[in-house]
């Protein structure tokens, strides 16, 4: 999995903002059924110069849609939006569904993958309890979980949860959803000589994550992955790490407290 990826939320120029991204270096993009750009971004793929296995591309399944048969059929949907024959992870998007939803979803995603038609199972929002469910009715655990992750929010606990059980850890909204004025990212980013967006990028990275900065803008775009000649200090890492503000910090929906 490439450790930057490009997300797509609310990215009505999806297929152009893939193609900018792939001249300038990602080979990793985070779209989801209900982002309604599935079909761009296999376009992108198909129109670019690069093979599809150089691409790593996610989609996610909202509760809306969870149950075996639905989730099924929404793999072969997927699928068909995105013009290929696999798709390189596939998570359950929110725990919103309740836990008998959660674990039919679940258990047809690992068909779908035993089928050749993903290569991996994660989910995202999910917190202990929700982690803890699938383990408890005997199934592998997720390959990844994607949580909101930034300095303001950090998410302890599902963060060493996953840690400890080899679950990798997606980071969405890293870019605090653009809010980032506050004194000690600028302070930080002046030190570097950078932007905010590339020290939270590198924040991210450092703390073993996998960002997923989402811009429809072609210099946003590249500036946000020009993070790997330049390194934090373990100072920087500190203040940045001090922000947190728990739940308080969420700019996002965060719904991992769901039931």
């Amino acid at each position: 999995m490439p450790l930057v990826g490009l997300g797509v939320y609310q990215n009505y120029t999806a297929k152009e903002s893939c193609l900018e991204a792939f001249e300038v270096g990602y080979r990793h993009i985070d779209t989801a059924q209900a982002y309604s750009n599935e079909t761009h971004v296999g376009a992108a793929v198909r129109d670019s110069a690069l093979k599809r296995e150089d691409i790593f591309v996610t989609t996610k399944c909202t509760s809306r849609t969870h149950g075996y048969e639905s989730t099924l059929k929404g793999v072969d949907a997927s699928l068909q939006r995105l013009g290929f024959t696999y798709i390189d992870l596939f998570l359950i998007h929110d725990p919103f569904s309740g836990t008998e939803r959660r674990l039919a979803t679940y258990r047809a995603l690992q068909e779908a993958k035993r089928d050749g038609k993903i290569r991996d199972v994660g989910v995202s929002n999910y917190n202990l309890h929700h982690l803890e469910e699938i383990r408890a009715a005997g199934l592998d655990l997720p390959a990844v979980n994607q949580i909101e992750l930034h300095p303001f929010c950090q998410q302890v606990p599902i963060v060493e949860y996953c840690r400890s059980h080899s679950i990798i850890v997606q980071a969405y909204s890293p870019l605090v959803r653009g809010q980032m004025d506050h004194p000690v990212l600028h302070a930080v980013a002046e030190r570097h000589n950078r932007d905010v967006a590339q020290i939270l990028v590198r924040w991210s990275l450092q703390k073993g994550f996998v960002p997923l900065p989402k811009s429809s803008r072609p210099a946003r775009i590249a500036s946000n992955v020009d993070v790997f000649n330049f390194e934090l200090s373990a100072g920087d890492m500190e203040e940045l790490d001090k922000l947190d503000r728990g739940k308080d910090g969420s700019v996002t929906w965060n719904p991992v407290d769901a039931p």
